[in-house]
């Protein structure tokens, strides 16, 4: 008798789709923006509170569009949102390759900024967030390892950046973006629903009339409790695990910004030296995503949330402290894997509190308090560094931030699934 092959969950290849999309952000733009704060700075003189500015104030951006969005997202899907993400973000390459003033480089960057915001990171959890439940936290980590998988490329993007010179390599990067960003968005589907399906493939169930479960159907979907924005804001976990988030992302934004400028000139190494070390936060990271899903069912979305975030603080002081590669090795390790734990299960975290239905906007919003960390940190570090010649003073008030942001999740209440289990429990 003939065997008949079940086809995988389609929603296994919108993981993989978000993660090559998440690739593309991060290997050539968010990971390499070190490396162009350094030849910039070198070609025009401009100081690193105004490089990095830049990238604070895309932060700003990002966090100002954050609810826009996100009802973008929830309206029309996120396969719409991803196309016109990566035009923009394919085009701003091309433009930053033409620019003389610093200007310039604050508007292509923004525009770059913009389209792989729309393409990437808030686009890829939504979509994930509404096919899976019950493996929402691995999925959640795989689809986000393209931020690894974008750092393994950054060692080649540097050697690129020296080799052909940054002008050049911004054309190629914007072709690269246009054409495999696309292909991948094609990928991209909104709801299982509409396509007969149920998160993690579960079967569809029928009704009397025969006819498949509507999207309302998912409110009941593995004992979920969806929320609206306007909901969502008026609870304390909203508030608390989006400030919790922001203390986080201090030490990722003064990292991704000036981690290579303090290297080079700290420990006297080439930028192609610093990128290679960089290769160990990448292997960390890109273990501890999906691990991080495996963890937080077993120890608690909070607590693992907690520990990666304490892991950011003793980071940064290793790299603000040390005095020799080995203590650049040992803050690339334990900063990539707390990097790595941290973001799946924060993000996977506002579902659990809050359900799928309106899971972009919620996170858009979540996204304008976020924002601060972005901004903060690298502004912080830049100050420090013209003010005093180092970044000792900066990355030391940035890590004890962070670990202080833990103070946040203790006081984050259970998800309301587990408090209405609790209720229900006889006495």
């Amino acid at each position: 008798m003939r065997r008949t092959l079940r086809r995988p969950f389609y929603g296994w290849w919108i993981v993989g789709a978000g993660a090559a999309t998440q690739a593309l952000g991060s290997g050539l733009l968010q990971q390499a923006f070190g490396t162009y704060v350094v030849l910039l700075g070198k070609e025009f003189g401009w100081s690193r509170t105004a490089l990095s500015g830049a990238f604070s104030l895309a932060r700003v951006e990002d966090g100002l569009l954050g609810p826009i969005e996100g009802w973008l997202l929830d309206r029309f899907g996120p396969r719409a949102v991803m196309r016109a993400g990566f035009v923009l973000f394919g085009s701003g390459f091309f433009l930053f390759a033409r620019i003389d003033s610093i200007v310039e480089f604050y508007v292509t960057f923004l525009i770059m900024s913009v389209g792989a915001s729309m393409a990437g990171f808030l686009a890829v959890t939504t979509a994930v967030v509404n096919w899976f439940v019950r493996r929402r936290s691995l999925a959640m980590g795989i689809a986000l390892l393209g931020n690894p998988i974008g750092g393994y490329a950054l060692p080649l993007v540097v050697r690129a950046l020296e080799t052909w010179g940054w002008r050049d390599v911004a054309n190629v990067s914007g072709v690269i973006v246009l054409v495999s960003g696309l292909a991948a968005a094609q990928l991209v589907r909104h709801r299982p629903e509409q396509y007969g399906l149920l998160p993690d493939g579960d079967p569809p169930v029928a009704r009397d009339d025969d006819t498949l479960e509507s999207d309302e159907g998912v409110h009941a979907h593995g004992g979920e409790v969806n929320f609206t924005a306007a909901q969502a804001l008026r609870t304390r976990a909203f508030w608390f695990i989006s400030m919790a988030h922001a203390a986080s992302v201090l030490v990722v934004s003064v990292t991704q910004v000036h981690y290579t400028a303090h290297v080079v000139e700290t420990f006297g190494v080439s930028l192609t030296t610093a990128a290679a070390m960089l290769t160990l936060q990448t292997t960390t990271n890109f273990i501890a995503r999906p691990l991080a899903g495996v963890l937080s069912d077993r120890m608690g979305s909070r607590n693992v949330i907690m520990i990666a975030m304490l892991m950011h603080s003793v980071a940064l002081l290793l790299l603000a402290f040390g005095t020799t590669l080995w203590t650049v090795a040992a803050f690339a390790l334990l900063n990539g894997a707390a990097w790595g734990a941290r973001v799946p299960v924060i993000v996977a975290m506002r579902a659990e509190y809050f359900g799928a239905r309106s899971f972009g906007t919620i996170m858009g919003l979540s996204s304008m308090a976020v924002t601060v960390g972005s901004v903060a940190g690298p502004v912080l570090a830049g100050l420090s560094y013209d003010v005093t010649g180092n970044y000792e003073f900066g990355f030391t008030a940035l890590a004890l931030l962070a670990g202080a942001g833990t103070i946040f999740l203790v006081f984050t209440p259970p998800p309301p699934a587990k408090r209405l289990a609790r209720a229900a429990e006889p006495a």
